[in-house]
Parts: structure tokens; C-alpha cells; sequence
């Protein structure tokens, strides 16, 4: 899990769980102490050989995680949903649409926004625990935007000594703003002396999106950047990581299916 992003009584009771002493500690020091003793963990694995066994473990618990927290917040919009104003369903009416059917396809929309969004964060942590595995000096980083003046900072995913790591589940975007963006965003990373790597693990369906995504290829490329989308984005993390993702993820699939 990222957690950077936990509120800090959710760090506090990650650290207690893992044997942090917690008091008195500020967030900041807590971030340290169990990023610290996460290396650790890792580091240890790894000279005995059981690192692959650890990392499809916390890649499983993850999963186990992001499925406990979609199933909660899909239920708490259901129950939401039920004191809605569903007047508008005269429309879908119009448009012969019932009200039973109506009420359905709207469960399934706001169903599918949380299950886009958790699929997506899932995938890229998944990936980042490669790289982090990989490397263990790598990390999340942020830079300074010497380009213009918004955003202040840009992220970069994984930071792997020179190789600056962007992880996109699906870049479905059609926003001409977002190619501006991005141009931005890999100039800085090249003003920085790093090296732009973008991996993509699933190209998008539409056909101007997709027209997106061939114009930052051609970026990428312009800069001597690299750009994986699609098998190349699975290949890419299994050859540079020496972790096939791709079959970790199909293994707990399948494991799920089977219960």
C-alpha cells in the first residue's frame, strides 16, 4: 500500500502491526522507520532466495486489500443510492428504459468509477513492489516543474537511479491538454538528467485515445525516452525486474476463481 497516502493514525496502526514503537512519533518519522524496516524485509529474502515468494505474497495481500476496500465503498454507494432522487428516471422512461432497469444500469455505472479507479492503483503498486524489489534504493520522487508554473512539482513513480518510471494501468484520456501535460512533464524529467520511461499496461479502446497515446510514443522517442504499452509494458517490468507480473497477477486470479 502506499503510505504516504495513509492517514496517520492508519500509519500508526500499520507500524504497531509490523512491531514499530509508535509514541511520540511524527508522521514523517514513521514514513521512515517503516520504509526502513520494509527494506529490510525485502533485503532478507533476497539472500536466502525467497524473495518471489514474499513479493506474490504482499502482492496478494494487496489484492486482498483493494478487493475488502471496492466491495465496502461499491456497498456504501448502493445504500447512498437509496435515498437518491430518481426522478430523472422519467427520462430513461422516454427513452424505454424501466425503473428496475434504470436503477440497475445507475448501481453499475458508480460501481464501475470505483472499480476502474481501485483496478488502476492496484496495478500500479503491484508494479512499483517489482521495481522496489529490484531495487531497493529506488523510490517515489518528486521534482521541481522548471518548465511552467503549474504544477509546482511533477511525480515520478519509480525513481531507479537515472531511470525516471512512470506506471499507467490505461491512459484512456482524450484531453488535448493532457499531451501539453505530458510534454511538460518529460521535458522536466530530461532538464533533470533523468531517462523518461512510460509503461502501460493496457492500451486504450477508443480511436482518438489511442491517437494520444501514438503521439506521446513519438515523444517519448523524440528525447530518446522509452515508451511500453500493451505486452511490451509486461515484458519490460518482467525483463527489467526479473518478476513476471503478469503471471503473479494470473495466478491469484485464477486462485480467487477457484474459491
Amino acid at each position: 500500500m502506499k503510505l504516504y497516502n495513509l492517514k496517520k493514525s492508519e500509519l500508526v496502526n500499520f507500524c504497531t502491526a509490523i512491531g514499530i514503537d509508535t509514541k511520540g512519533k511524527s508522521k514523517e518519522i514513521l514514513l521512515e522507520e517503516a520504509e526502513i524496516f520494509g527494506a529490510q524485509e525485502i533485503e532478507d529474502a533476497k539472500k536466502n532466495g525467497t524473495d518471489y515468494e514474499m513479493l506474490y505474497s504482499k502482492i496478494e495481500e494487496l489484492s486482498d486489500l483493494y478487493t475488502k476496500t471496492l466491495s465496502i465503498k461499491i456497498e456504501e454507494r448502493k445504500k447512498e443510492m437509496l435515498e437518491d432522487d430518481n426522478s430523472h428516471y422519467l427520462i430513461y422512461r422516454v427513452l424505454g428504459i424501466s425503473n428496475k432497469d434504470g436503477q440497475l444500469i445507475d448501481e453499475y455505472q458508480n460501481a464501475g468509477r470505483f472499480l476502474y479507479k481501485y483496478a488502476g492503483s492496484f496495478l500500479e503498486e503491484a508494479a512499483i513492489l517489482c521495481f522496489r524489489f529490484n531495487n531497493l534504493k529506488g523510490k517515489r520522487t518528486l521534482i521541481k516543474n522548471n518548465i511552467s508554473s503549474k504544477p509546482k512539482t511533477f511525480e515520478i513513480d519509480f525513481l531507479d537511479r537515472n531511470n525516471a518510471i512512470e506506471i499507467k494501468w490505461k491512459d484512456a484520456t482524450t484531453d488535448g491538454d493532457h499531451i501539453s501535460k505530458e510534454h511538460t512533464r518529460v521535458e522536466c524529467i530530461t532538464n533533470h538528467k533523468y531517462l523518461p520511461i512510460r509503461v502501460m499496461f493496457y492500451y486504450p479502446q477508443r480511436s482518438s485515445a489511442c491517437k494520444i497515446q501514438k503521439v506521446l510514443a513519438g515523444y517519448y522517442k523524440s528525447v530518446k525516452g522509452q515508451y511500453y504499452a500493451g505486452d511490451e509494458a509486461w515484458n519490460f517490468v518482467k525483463n527489467y525486474t526479473s518478476y513476471d507480473l503478469l503471471k503473479i497477477l494470473t495466478d491469484i486470479a485464477d486462485k480467487k476463481e477457484i474459491k
